[in-house]
């Protein structure tokens, strides 16, 4: 998990405030109003940084780029080429990332004279180009050239109880991808208000989503993303994608989502 400077800095200086206080009661001394008062302002500063830290780690509208790519462009070869890797992470993200900047920025910066019909246009490049972009965020750290196998823990057993088996699971999955028309998803989902995994698959980024539901697993069936290697044979990509899956990855997105549970309708 990433953690932001600003995020460690007022944490440190939490620790600190706090080991200066605990030795003062240690040794006894009573905290007199001018030591009440340093505390004060230093706990006011804390306060300061936090927010600024929170700041930081928040996107400003249009301000979305690329996440760094774990790897290399030639890491994942044979399994998905360094000419396709380089090709989808800096011209097919990239516009993702542009499209969502724009449209967020005539949404909620440049928000004034604006009529029903701008709304409804940049309320639409938000879904496609935001969907596309969130979901390429989790594609590209599903994958890693040491991946493959099968997950362990937590996730394996759930997989186990809501699929009767990984083969199971791994075939209904690779049938569902193989089922895309054209452009779309293949995603493992959780759904908190059921509390159990599910696969759907999305046309283009956002269309016949199952809503409410988070994200585990995403694999990327537009033909961008396979047919300069494999042209119209996307089933063989997607059973040797397989040997590329980042199950680590999987499973601390769902070790968090799992914690999220609605009231069972």
């Amino acid at each position: 998990m990433e953690q932001h400077a600003g995020d460690a800095l007022w944490r440190t200086d939490v620790k600190d405030l706090q080991q200066h206080l605990e030795s003062k009661l240690a040794a006894g001394e009573t905290i007199q109003q001018q030591t009440a008062v340093h505390f004060r302002q230093a706990a006011e500063k804390i306060a300061d940084r936090a927010e600024q830290a929170n700041r930081q780690n928040s996107v400003r509208w249009g301000q979305h780029r690329l996440p760094p790519l774990p790897y290399g462009f030639d890491a994942l070869e044979p399994y998905i080429s360094k000419e396709i890797m380089e090709l989808h992470y800096t011209k097919h993200h990239q516009s993702y990332v542009d499209g969502l900047n724009k449209a967020e920025e005539m949404l909620y910066v440049n928000r004034d004279n604006k009529s029903s019909s701008d709304y409804k246009h940049y309320l639409r490049e938000q879904s496609f180009h935001g969907s596309g972009h969130f979901l390429h965020t989790i594609f590209w750290y599903n994958m890693s050239p040491n991946g493959g196998g099968e997950p362990s823990g937590q996730l394996a057993q759930q997989i186990r109880k809501d699929f009767g088996s990984f083969r199971r699971f791994k075939e209904m999955f690779t049938k569902a991808a193989d089922s895309v028309e054209g452009v779309g998803w293949t995603i493992l989902v959780w759904e908190p208000r059921s509390h159990h995994l599910a696969i759907q698959t999305l046309e283009k980024h956002q269309f016949f989503g199952l809503l409410d539901t988070i994200p585990l697993l995403v694999l990327d069936m537009w033909e961008h993303a396979y047919y300069l290697q494999y042209k119209t044979n996307k089933k063989q990509y997607a059973e040797n994608w397989w040997k590329i899956v980042n199950w680590a990855n999987a499973a601390q997105r769902f070790e968090t989502a799992k914690q999220v549970k609605w009231a069972p309708f």
